[in-house]
């Protein structure tokens, strides 16, 4: 397993945003449901490296991310877009991800072409001469999904990717997941039920810091009904077992 959770817990202050959380995943698309304020970001961050846990285990890639040495290997091997990522306004999209590429040790002689790459599978090869602060919402994404792919990771986190994102885009996207999937581990925080469905392979509701589902987005789907609201399946699975564990 590439993400091996045990027990993992966060607080800020009094609040305990992520309660004692179990789950593996493997290679394949992993969708991480639920509403905001749920503590997806909390629980992403913690598995980019980019935050401690309070308590419980925690092993990215068969390693413990807890000291500096395994920390930096698994870094070199982890792709990671924030919900809310930072730039460089007068970056072009290429040196915004050639950046990146320098900061996860991409071997400098792979560099220019690990960057094209990234870049036109996000389908901005006739952007990347162009600077960050012109592009639109929706391409400043497609960027960030690029730096984050631009290492060719094993294990990718996406927080809401798909934020700005048409629809047209979102299809493309998608079937980008499923690519990206095929090798390696790749967990997509999302409240956007329908991505999940289409992409996912196995999805995990979180509510108020704990896991509340596991399972298939059939087995999710399983679960709705027609007294519950939703316009697919999986939607109204989702609103039946959060209105469950809420009772």
């Amino acid at each position: 397993m590439n993400v091996e959770i045990t027990g993992l817990t966060r607080r800020f202050g009094t609040v305990k945003a992520v309660a004692g959380v179990d789950l593996q995943a493997g290679p394949g698309v992993f969708g991480l449901l639920g509403p905001n304020g749920a503590g997806k970001t909390s629980l992403l961050r913690m598995m980019a490296t980019a935050m401690p846990p309070s308590s419980g285990g925690l092993r990215l890639l068969g390693r413990d991310p807890g000291s500096y040495g395994p920390r930096r290997e698994i870094r070199r091997r982890l792709g990671y877009l924030p919900q809310n990522p930072g730039y460089y306004p007068g970056f072009t999209v290429a040196e915004y991800v050639e950046y990146f590429a320098l900061l996860k040790e991409v071997p400098p002689a792979r560099i220019r072409v690990a960057v094209a790459a990234a870049i036109d599978r996000v389908e901005l090869g006739d952007r990347r001469k162009t600077r960050l602060r012109t592009l639109s919402g929706g391409m400043l994404r497609r960027a960030g999904i690029a730096q984050a792919i631009v290492n060719e990771p094993e294990l990718l986190l996406l927080d809401e990717p798909t934020a700005g994102l048409d629809p047209e885009q979102r299809v493309a996207f998608r079937a980008l997941l499923r690519d990206l999937g095929q090798r390696a581990t790749v967990v997509v925080s999302t409240h956007l039920v329908e991505d999940v469905a289409a992409a996912c392979a196995q999805v995990a509701l979180m509510d108020r810091g704990r896991i509340v589902f596991h399972g298939t987005p059939d087995g999710l789907a399983a679960r709705g009904d027609g007294g519950h609201s939703g316009d697919t399946p999986i939607e109204r699975g989702y609103s039946a077992v959060l209105a469950q564990t809420r009772s």
